[in-house]
């Protein structure tokens, strides 16, 4: 890794806010499909957060956000039996200005500057500003692009429609050797520089293919930007997983990247849905 930092800043957007039940959060002894149908309390509005960094070689982006059109379109959703219910899990609320390209303007840029967007996984409040971002090369690993080619992908919350948009510039990221002891236990993954400042690290259990990315700055706090590994860091530390998703291998990414904690003082674990993100990644800046 560079003694030269290359990166200039890290900042993050909120596309909006979100509203998910507490067994969504942080699991319970309840199987996914009981308290999808029968929980009827609501957490307080959480946010939909875009990490923007400015890197020597171009303006990344992990995750886009939440798409406008969710919340004016009635048919942006898919309906029926099935699906109805999983498309209700969440409630979301998103003003005009809170669009990517909005937000993105509130830092200097525009979506046309951005080179790179790295998309944690393909659920709906991770891919939204895909259409403001046809210029940019769209990183996704190859096991979470693989969910598309699946049987019925929307009901694993992968929408199809909203991701299979012409014109986009989609990489698809199989994790190699990264033989780099610092990252332990992760000695797989992806650099995307080849300068060790951000490299891309598998994370599955909220999705087979997730992925979160370690910023690595000199003199600087590690930064986790762990997309929906967790919903808050203070879960995280307490080992406590999401109640969406493969149980078992989140409590294995969960122990992994607690491990990584552990062994990296001062790392800042910043979720995509944490209110103390934002006040996390100031102080760490």
């Amino acid at each position: 890794m560079t003694t030269n930092d290359p990166i200039r800043r890290v900042s993050v957007v909120s596309t909006g806010a979100v509203q998910i039940h507490p067994e969504h959060m942080a699991s319970t002894w309840q199987p996914t499909w009981l308290w999808v149908l029968t929980s009827r309390r609501w957490t307080a509005p959480r946010p939909i957060n875009v990490y923007v960094i400015e890197h020597r070689d171009g303006l990344v982006l992990f995750d886009t956000g939440q798409d406008r059109a969710s919340i004016t379109d009635p048919r942006y959703f898919p309906t029926g039996f099935l699906m109805g219910p999983l498309y209700r899990m969440a409630k979301f609320e998103m003003a005009e200005d809170q669009t990517l390209s909005a937000l993105l303007a509130g830092l200097g840029y525009s979506a046309g500057d951005v080179g790179t967007a790295i998309v944690s996984h393909l659920h709906g409040d991770h891919i939204g500003g895909l259409r403001e971002l046809g210029q940019a090369e769209l990183l996704v690993s190859r096991a979470e692009w693989h969910t598309l080619s699946g049987l019925w992908p929307e009901l694993l919350g992968v929408m199809r429609k909203h991701i299979e948009l012409p014109g986009l510039k989609w990489r698809e990221i199989e994790p190699r050797p990264l033989r780099d002891p610092s990252l332990a236990p992760f000695d797989t993954g992806h650099d995307l520089f080849g300068d060790g400042s951000l490299v891309m690290v598998p994370t599955p259990g909220h999705t087979p293919g997730s992925s979160s990315l370690i910023v690595r700055r000199p003199g600087r706090p590690t930064l986790a930007l762990v997309g929906d590994l967790t919903y808050e860091a203070r879960l995280l530390a307490c080992g406590h997983v999401p109640g969406v998703g493969n149980r078992r291998v989140l409590r294995r990414s969960t122990a992994m990247m607690n491990q990584l904690r552990q062994a990296c003082a001062g790392l800042v674990v910043l979720a995509a849905h944490d209110p103390g993100a934002a006040a996390a990644l100031a102080a760490a800046v």
